[in-house]
């Protein structure tokens, strides 16, 4: 085992996960440090074939036809050095029924410049599933710039899954630009959950084409924001199919002197589509505040718990 794997499998445990996960010979994984693949293991019906470039690696990753991978698959993306770039290329084929679930941490934790760059084409085809949670853990100088972006083709009857989550360290840049296609009877299901404070800066930009009859797709967002910190939402859902729905939810929560903007965007193109979408933005609930300040929590832990509140929300 390598100095560096060891390094990453610590910050991982750090991050709250059981670190144990990557010696299971039935649960697949990848981990990569900087520009290095440090550990893999894969199981039936998974193919992954990395490539290390000069700043970062390429990865083709295909789920088999009718492969159904059972156990989580678990992915570590980091920069354990305080300075770096980190350029992730993923190409992934989930072939017709297949059916993976994915946990990717990215890891930061000593970031004071360091720049992640993360570009993915997606495939899901016809009644296959694919589940990605990306989880961040980044320090806590504000020095990381993270940029997420893909491009995702959802097949007859697919199932597309995503969540990202940004809740410990400062979350310094981040700019999420996600756009997908929905065939006939797919669906699509969007989670962004991200805490921003000081001067910290999120842009979150995701769009979805219901094309195909019956198509489905919720984005949602859940944010808050304190001291200096912006953040800016735009969602938007095109639903241009018969029996196509869709639903754009966003709430932020706004402290101190922060800035927020939400844009819920509907285009409806079809009489027997429908789309709706709400947008909330503001501070904390008063009735909530003083109903937390009754029972005994002083005003600054009656506020934090409002807005945990609000980030654990995985539904809309």
């Amino acid at each position: 085992m390598g100095a560096d794997y060891q390094m990453m499998l610590d910050a991982y445990e750090q991050a709250g996960e059981q670190k144990d996960v990557f010696e299971s010979s039935d649960i697949a994984h990848l981990v990569i440090h900087e520009n290095r693949v440090v550990g893999a293991h894969l199981v039936p019906g998974l193919e992954v074939e990395p490539e290390e470039l000069d700043d970062g690696v390429s990865a083709k990753v295909v789920v088999e036809e009718g492969a159904v991978i059972e156990k989580r698959v678990h992915m570590c993306f980091g920069v354990l050095p305080e300075e770096g770039l980190q350029r992730i290329l993923l190409d992934v084929d989930v072939q017709d029924g297949g059916d993976v679930d994915i946990l990717a941490h990215c890891l930061f934790p000593n970031a004071v410049d360091i720049t992640h760059l993360m570009d993915a084409n997606i495939k899901v085809g016809k009644g296959a599933t694919y589940r990605y949670f990306e989880q961040h853990v980044h320090g806590e100088s504000g020095g990381t710039n993270v940029v997420p972006k893909a491009k995702v083709e959802l097949a007859e009857n697919a199932r597309f899954e995503t969540e990202f989550e940004l809740l410990e360290g400062r979350v310094g840049d981040i700019d999420i630009e996600y756009e997908t296609e929905c065939a006939a009877g797919s669906s699509l299901r969007m989670l962004a959950r991200i805490s921003g404070r000081e001067d910290d800066r999120i842009s979150i930009n995701e769009v979805g084409h219901l094309v195909g009859e019956g198509a489905r797709g919720v984005l949602i967002s859940r944010v808050a924001v304190r001291d200096r910190a912006q953040a800016d939402i735009y969602n938007e859902l095109t639903a241009t199919a018969p029996r196509a729905r869709g639903h754009v939810d966003c709430k932020e929560i706004v402290r101190d002197d922060a800035q927020a903007r939400a844009t819920p965007i509907v285009d409806v193109q079809h009489p027997l589509a429908h789309v709706t979408h709400e947008a909330a933005i503001g501070s904390v609930d008063s009735k909530q505040l003083q109903t937390l300040m009754a029972r005994g929590m002083d005003e600054e832990s009656a506020v934090e718990t409002i807005i945990q509140g609000l980030l654990s929300q995985r539904s809309a």
